[in-house]
């Protein structure tokens, strides 16, 4: 059977994952209903949202879900647990979202610095332009202006007199 996600979204009370998709045999639109059980405000979002994508009886109904969209609906979900109102729930997933290019990222430890790459990651895969794309063009040259008059580095200069 094939399915086709077009919306994902959470419920609170009960707290339960609802997707709507479309069935490709019947070409029906449908709402399937995914409970979520011992989750609390505690929980490893990354982790559930893991195991609802590999559980046997939802993973054909959620090929069509990312699992970033999953991971920011528990994030919801545990906001909402610990007392956070939906505005401030979204303002934190944003935040934690973006990347600060002010950032050292040389600080960071393992997982954060393996979070920051997967963000710069799909943002790169968004913003990529592919040969299928319309405005897709080959071998692009750009000439940048140059307001200013280029300043000579002292070690590059003497590198080239060394030769």
């Amino acid at each position: 059977m094939t399915y086709v996600a077009k919306k994902c979204g959470i419920c609170f009370q009960p707290p339960s994952v609802i997707l709507i998709y479309e069935d490709k045999n019947k070409d029906r639109a449908r709402q399937r209903i995914m409970p979520i059980r011992n989750f609390s405000k505690f929980s490893d979002c990354s982790r559930a949202a893991e195991q609802l994508k590999n559980n046997p009886r939802h993973k054909a109904y959620l090929q069509g879900v990312s699992l970033q969209q999953l991971r920011k609906l528990y994030s919801l979900l545990r906001g909402h647990l610990q007392g956070k109102s939906l505005a401030q729930s979204l303002e934190q997933i944003q935040q934690e979202e973006t990347i600060d290019p002010e950032e050292d990222l040389n600080k960071l430890d393992d997982k954060e610095l393996a979070k920051r790459k997967s963000i710069m990651d799909e943002l790169f895969e968004k913003n990529r332009k592919k040969k299928d794309d319309p405005d897709f063009t080959y071998n692009v040259e750009v000439e940048f202006p140059q307001d200013e008059q280029l300043e000579s580095c002292g070690w590059d200069a003497e590198s080239d007199n060394e030769f």
